[in-house]
C-alpha cells in the first residue's frame, strides 16, 4: 500500500479528548475538579487537603482557562489538563513564581500564547515504578517488558491533540508550561519540543519554565513524523 493511499495512524486508539466547558458540561466539570483534588492534594500534597473540604480543586485561573480531558473507551475520565488564557494584566501563572527569564529571551505577544496547566493523568493509569502526575515514568531502564505500558502517552498525546486544535482554531500560536526536566524531556522525545526560557525554581516541585511554537512544532513534525501531525490535525 503505498502512502498516498496508507490509512491514517491513530496514536491514541484507546482515548478520546474533548474540550470541557464550565457551564455546559458542569457534570463532567465537576469530575475534573475531582480529579485535580485527588492528584494535587490527596497524592501529591501540592496543596493543602483543609483548603478543599468539599473535595473540588478550584483556583481563580478557572474562569479564563479552556478545559480539556482524556476519556477512556467506557467514557471514564484518564486525564486532565487546561489552558490558562492571559488574565487582565496580560500574564500568566508561571510568571509568578518563575519571574527570572535566561538572557535574551523575549516573550511572544500575550494575546497569541496559553499557558498548559494542571497536566495530569488518573493514579489508575500510572501504575510503573517512577510515574510521575503526568503519566511520564522516570529510570524507564529499569522496567521490566512486562512493565512497559502505552496508556500514559496515548493519554498526553490525545490531550496534546485537543489542546492544539483548540490553538488553531483560537488563533493561539505560543505554549508556556512550568515543567520539570523529566516531562520536557519525555514530551521532546513524543516530538512536542519546548525550550527553556528560565531557571528552575520550585513551583509544585522544581520546575522552570518552557516556551513551544506551534508553528515550529509542525515544521519538525512534517519532517520528523509525519503521521503524527496528520493525526494532530485531524478531528477526534
Amino acid at each position: 500500500m503505498s502512502a498516498l493511499t496508507a490509512e491514517p495512524v491513530n496514536f491514541a486508539p484507546f482515548f478520546t479528548g474533548r474540550e470541557v466547558r464550565r457551564v455546559e458540561d458542569a457534570g463532567l466539570m465537576d469530575k475534573v475538579y475531582q480529579l485535580r483534588h485527588q492528584v494535587y492534594c490527596v497524592e501529591c500534597h501540592y496543596l493543602d487537603v483543609d483548603d478543599y473540604p468539599d473535595g473540588r480543586e478550584r483556583d481563580d485561573c478557572d474562569v479564563h482557562s479552556s478545559h480539556f480531558v482524556a476519556l477512556n473507551l467506557q467514557g471514564e475520565m484518564a486525564g486532565y489538563v487546561r489552558l490558562v488564557h492571559p488574565d487582565a494584566i496580560q500574564t500568566f501563572p508561571f510568571q509568578t513564581h518563575c519571574v527570572q527569564l535566561l538572557e535574551g529571551v523575549s516573550l511572544p505577544p500575550a494575546d497569541k500564547s496559553a499557558e498548559i496547566s494542571r497536566l495530569m493523568v488518573s493514579s489508575r493509569y500510572r501504575r510503573r515504578r517512577g510515574d510521575k502526575v503526568s503519566g511520564v515514568t522516570v529510570n524507564e531502564e529499569h522496567l521490566s517488558d512486562h512493565e512497559r505500558r502505552v496508556s500514559s502517552p496515548q493519554i498526553l498525546l490525545c490531550m496534546y491533540r485537543q489542546m492544539y486544535q483548540y490553538s488553531l482554531q483560537h488563533d493561539i500560536r505560543y505554549w508556556y508550561a512550568a515543567m520539570e526536566r523529566y516531562l520536557a524531556n519525555a514530551l521532546a522525545g513524543m516530538n512536542f519540543g519546548f525550550q527553556q526560557i528560565g531557571p528552575y525554581t520550585d513551583y509544585y516541585g522544581p520546575v522552570a519554565p518552557f516556551l513551544g511554537d506551534l508553528r515550529q512544532l509542525e515544521d519538525g513534525l512534517s519532517n520528523s513524523a509525519p503521521a503524527l501531525l496528520e493525526w494532530l490535525q485531524s478531528p477526534d
